[in-house]
């Protein structure tokens, strides 16, 4: 866990759905800041940018953003490797620990519920080390088979992961299986010692889904397909968690001549909208620990001089 001592005890976290426009509030918060009075560091909560080489798909910040303020959790692991929430928890902590040290604020942001919640509630979570065996075993099931044995074992932490995601659910079956106690049951909760004000930026579907499909076809234009062929040239499987994810999943189709590439596109559109519905389970705007900001009605003032409320 983090030290309990620091210049500036004051998390804040930035979270919403994928496309709402974390990433650029987020800059914009760090810069006002470093012209006020402490300059703010960006920390990562998002479970896809930790992929070296993986940039466009996940809408990574680009080098040019990177450098208008410091950034952590970014690129730290392989296409290949795994990071456990365990890990990913303790170099949060690390990271949160440092920009305090340097008298500065640190932003938690990101689009993936299960970091912010492991950082901000204080997860304390199992350590149970990976059986190569049984995953292997796990993973000749088809998904559906998954998460119905998820959801009889432990509905509660069922209800956190997509029916897709087939690393997480073998990951929490390991876990159930190891220790033969439901994963939800053996998160209990040790909050960290700082004060933490949450964020939330919201904005009506239709708009939310426009800027969707503007992001989609913008990862196009970037370049996406390059990006994936890439990936695939440097030995990394389609078979891979990260490889399966948005983006690199229905571009994967197209590039193995599965679909067409406008066929690729509006599934990828479409898988986006289920998953910004899933990322609704864990930001709720009735959740009253998070102060919630409709983009459609408010805007970046409104935010700043709610952060330097929090400051005062």
């Amino acid at each position: 866990m983090p030290n309990s001592e620091f210049r500036i005890p004051k998390l804040f976290t930035l979270v919403g759905p994928t496309a709402v426009g974390k990433t650029e509030i987020a800059l914009k918060l760090a810069r006002e800041f470093l012209r006020i009075e402490h300059a703010g560091e960006i920390v990562s909560a998002d479970s896809r940018t930790i992929y070296r080489g993986m940039d466009i798909a996940t809408a990574k910040p680009t080098r040019a953003q990177q450098a208008l303020a410091p950034h952590h959790l970014l690129d730290l692991v392989e296409p290949d490797e795994e990071l456990t929430l365990a890990d990913y928890q303790q170099r949060a902590f690390a990271a949160i620990d440092a920009i305090f040290a340097r008298g500065k604020i640190p932003f938690l942001v990101g689009g993936t519920g299960l970091y912010v919640r492991a950082v901000v509630e204080g997860y304390r979570i199992p350590r149970v080390p990976p059986n190569m065996t049984r995953r292997a075993e796990l993973e000749q099931i088809p998904a559906p088979e998954l998460y119905a044995r998820l959801k009889t074992l432990d509905p509660e932490i069922a209800e956190t992961i997509l029916p897709n995601n087939t690393r997480r659910m073998i990951r929490a079956l390991e876990v159930i299986e190891a220790t033969g106690e439901k994963m939800s049951e053996q998160q209990t909760r040790h909050p960290p010692p700082y004060a933490i004000s949450q964020i939330g930026l919201s904005l009506p579907r239709p708009l939310l889904y426009e800027r969707v499909d503007a992001r989609i076809e913008q990862m196009i234009a970037l370049g996406l397909e390059d990006e994936v062929r890439g990936l695939v040239a440097r030995g990394y499987g389609f078979d891979l968690p990260s490889m399966t994810s948005l983006g690199y999943r229905e571009m994967g189709a197209y590039v193995r001549g599965e679909i067409s590439l406008d066929e690729a596109i509006a599934l990828l559109k479409s898988n986006t909208r289920k998953f910004i519905r899933h990322q609704a389970n864990w930001f709720r705007p009735g959740d009253a620990q998070i102060h919630w900001f409709d983009l459609s009605v408010q805007n970046y003032d409104d935010i700043r001089a709610f952060v330097a409320s929090q400051l005062e």
